[in-house]
């Protein structure tokens, strides 16, 4: 075993031990899978036409991918993961899966990844695919303790998910396309200001320099959280007139619009802010799919 600040982790072989399920939580299956339901819907987003061998190639090659940077990440950040509440039993930190087994895992599943969709999509959505990880990996990773900032540099491979899955659906560097991307930009900021404010105890135990660390009352969170649900909302109108789409989008994004806001309002309140930082946070995983729905199913029936 090895300590670090009075942190005590596993690092024997345990890889012997595990059971497919440690290796599942590796991958951080939730979060990877969210990438790919993105991707998916970027595709389907470009119209209504699919090639299921190309379609197919873009879930295997992004989830494969998704799950080697989960990995990469869960092993990069074993330390830290074992001075936090939430993430103190996860396999890296147990010794189930040794730190070798854990970063050999990511990288082959990042490799397979890639080259899955160089093969069955194109070149360009297997290019992005590899930037995405490296950027997450190796600039956003390191860079959550040295600078808040680091969740804006994070968001740029959190968005490019479902402009990868518009350009395998032949689309190209199209203005659309551009939209998906600026708008998962925005939407990741509210969804991890809420976090951050809600986990800033755990956050503080590892090390990481979030916003939430410096601003004990939570305003700036807050706001910060507020002005990028707005920046959002906007951006989601912009596909109104282009691409074919019409009145079912603009009638559901309204919608969907004020129920973004209103939490992201109430968040700016002193008065139950923990709470409200929640509402928040769920609030954005109900959004997101939506809205990308939206634009699938305008496409498909209008």
């Amino acid at each position: 075993m090895s300590s670090t600040t009075g942190t005590t982790i596993l690092t024997g072989s345990g890889a012997d031990a595990a059971r497919f399920s440690d290796y599942w939580e590796l991958t951080k299956p939730r979060l990877s899978l969210m990438n790919v339901i993105t991707a998916m819907l970027g595709y389907f987003a470009a119209g209504p036409a699919a090639d299921y061998q190309v379609l197919g190639a873009l879930i295997a090659g992004t989830t494969l991918a998704a799950f080697g940077a989960g990995a990469l990440n869960m092993w990069w950040e074993r330390i830290e993961d074992a001075g936090m509440r939430r993430t103190r039993d996860r396999p890296t930190v147990t010794g189930v899966i040794s730190p070798a087994a854990a970063l050999w895992t990511g990288v082959g599943l990042g490799l397979v990844g890639v080259g899955v969709l160089a093969l069955g999509v194109n070149l360009t959505a297997s290019a992005l695919t590899a930037a995405t990880i490296i950027l997450y990996i190796f600039a956003y990773t390191p860079l959550k303790k040295v600078t808040p900032w680091a969740t804006e540099i994070g968001a740029i491979p959190g968005a490019l998910p479902p402009l990868i899955g518009w350009i395998a659906a032949g689309a190209g560097f199209s203005g659309l396309g551009w939209i998906l991307f600026a708008f998962l930009f925005a939407w990741q900021i509210p969804h991890f200001m809420a976090i951050c404010w809600t986990c800033r105890e755990d956050y503080r135990e590892a090390g990481f320099k979030m916003l939430s660390l410096v601003d004990p009352s939570g305003q700036r969170v807050a706001v910060k959280a507020f002005a990028w649900s707005v920046l959002m909302v906007v951006i989601s109108f912009l596909p109104y007139g282009t691409e074919g789409l019409g009145w079912l989008f603009i009638i559901a994004t309204s919608i969907l619009a004020v129920v973004a806001l209103q939490p992201a309002i109430a968040f700016l309140s002193r008065n139950n802010r923990d709470a409200n930082a929640r509402r928040v946070f769920f609030t954005s995983i109900i959004y997101l799919p939506a809205y990308l729905m939206v634009l699938v199913v305008d496409r498909f029936l209008i």
